[in-house]
C-alpha cells in the first residue's frame, strides 16, 4: 500500500477538462462516421436507372407527390468518456534471499576487524609498556648518575681533606726538621767552638816536639780525600735533566751530627744557575747522612763544591 501511494507521488497530475476533451473527441468521430455512411447510401441510390411510365387514362388523375427524401439517421448518442483506468498496484520486489556466501564474506570480516583491533589493541600495550620501560631505565640511570656524582664529589672531599692533612702533615714535619736542624746546628755550632776552644789549648800546650800528643792535627779538618768521598755518595742523588753548556760550581755548605745524619744544608756560593743550585740542595736532603773521615769521625761543617762535569 505505501509503495503505491509513494508510486502515485511521482505520477504527473491530470490535466483540467480531460474527460470534456475526450467526449468532443468521441462525438466528432461518430459524426464523420454517420457523414460517410450517409454520403455512401445516397450515392448508392442515385446510381440505380429511373424507370419512367407513362399512363394514359380517360379520367384525368392526379400526379403522385414527389417521393421525399428519407430522413438522415439519429446520431448515436455520445458514450460517456471511459473511466480512467486505475493504475494497476506494483507489487513489491520479492525480498532477496540472503546468500550464504555473503554470510561468510561478512563473519570473515568480522572476524578480520576483531583480529585487527585485538592487534593493534596488543601493540598500543607493547608500546606503553616499552615507553614505561624506558622512562623507567632512565630513571635508574639518573640516579645511579647522581649517586656516581655524588660519591665522586664525597670521594673528592675526601683527597682534598688528605691532601690538605698530608701537606698539614708535611709541613709541621718540616716544621719539626727546621727546628731539629736548628737545635742541631746551634748544638754543632757549641760543639765547634769548644772543639775549637780545645784545639787552640792543644796548640798552647803542645811542647813541638817529635813526640807531641796534641788534638791540633786531629782537629784540624777532614782529610784531603773526604771530599771526593762525599762528592762520591750525593752526585748519583742529583737529578738534573736540562744540559748545562756551563761547568759552573755550586757551593754548599753541610752540616751534619755526630753521626754522619745531614742537619743542615746552605747554598754558600751559587752557580749562576738555580736549577742546578735546587737539584744540588735536593739531593743532599736524599742522601741523608754523610760517609765517616778515614779517621771514622764525621766532620761538623764543611763546604762541597759540586759540578755538572765532575
Amino acid at each position: 500500500m505505501h509503495a503505491h501511494d509513494d508510486r502515485d507521488q511521482f505520477i504527473p497530475p491530470r490535466p483540467p477538462g480531460r474527460g470534456r476533451a475526450i467526449a468532443l473527441a468521441v462525438l466528432a468521430h461518430l459524426v464523420l462516421v454517420g457523414a460517410l455512411t450517409w454520403g455512401v447510401a445516397w450515392k448508392r441510390d442515385s446510381d440505380q436507372p429511373a424507370v419512367v411510365a407513362e399512363l394514359w387514362s380517360a379520367v384525368p388523375q392526379q400526379a403522385a407527390p414527389r417521393a421525399e427524401e428519407p430522413p438522415a439517421p439519429p446520431l448515436p448518442p455520445t458514450p460517456p468518456p471511459p473511466a480512467p483506468t486505475p493504475p494497476k498496484a506494483v507489487e513489491p520486489p520479492p525480498k532477496p534471499q540472503p546468500d550464504p556466501r555473503e554470510a561468510e564474506i561478512a563473519l570473515e570480516r568480522e572476524k578480520r576487524l576483531e583480529k585487527e583491533k585485538r592487534e593493534r589493541e596488543a601493540k598500543q600495550e607493547q608500546e606503553r609498556q616499552q615507553k614505561r620501560l624506558k622512562e623507567q631505565q632512565r630513571l635508574e640511570q639518573e640516579k645511579k648518575d647522581k649517586q656516581a656524582k655524588e660519591k665522586a664529589a664525597l670521594e673528592k672531599a675526601e683527597r682534598d681533606k688528605m691532601e690538605r692533612d698530608k701537606e698539614q702533615k708535611r709541613l709541621a714535619e718540616e716544621k719539626r726538621k727546621n727546628e731539629a736542624q736548628e737545635k742541631a746546628s746551634a748544638k754543632a755550632a757549641e760543639e765547634r767552638r769548644l772543639q775549637n776552644l780545645r784545639r787552640m789549648q792543644g796548640l798552647a800546650n803542645a811542647t813541638g816536639g817529635a813526640n807531641a800528643s796534641g788534638t791540633a792535627l786531629r782537629d784540624s779538618g777532614p782529610s784531603g780525600s773526604y771530599g771526593g768521598k762525599v762528592a762520591a755518595k750525593v752526585k748519583p742523588n742529583i737529578v738534573y735533566p736540562d744540559a748545562v753548556a756551563d761547568n759552573l760550581r755550586a757551593v754548599v755548605e753541610v752540616q751534619a751530627a755526630p753521626d754522619g745524619t745531614i742537619t743542615r744544608t746552605r747554598l754558600k756560593e751559587s752557580s749562576g744557575n738555580k736549577a742546578w743550585d735546587d737539584a744540588v740542595l735536593r739531593a743532599l736532603q736524599k742522601t741523608e747522612t754523610l760517609p765517616r773521615d778515614v779517621d771514622g769521625r764525621v766532620p761538623a761543617t764543611l763546604e762541597i763544591g759540586f759540578r755538572p762535569r765532575d
